[in-house]
C-alpha cells in the first residue's frame, strides 16, 4: 500500500541511527511492526489474575527444562 505521510525528520533520522535499517521504509515498517506487538502484549496484561493453573505446575521449573 502506497501512502504519502508528513514525518518528524529529526525522529526518523534518530530512529535510523538506533536501528541496522538502511531506509526509511524499512525503519517505519519496523516501528509499525514493534507497535503492534506492543499492543498485543498489553492485551495480554488484560488476562492478568482471570486464568486458573493446575494444581503443582511450576512455571519456572518449566523453563529450566524439568
Amino acid at each position: 500500500m502506497r501512502t504519502n505521510v508528513l514525518l518528524d525528520d529529526k525522529l526518523v533520522d534518530e530512529a535510523l541511527k538506533l536501528t541496522n535499517a538502511r531506509t526509511k521504509r524499512e525503519v517505519i515498517h519496523m516501528a509499525l511492526k514493534e507497535f503492534v506487538e506492543n499492543r498485543k502484549r498489553l492485551d495480554l496484561r488484560d488476562l492478568s489474575g482471570k486464568i486458573k493453573f493446575a494444581e503443582g505446575y511450576d512455571y519456572k521449573a518449566m523453563r529450566e527444562g524439568k
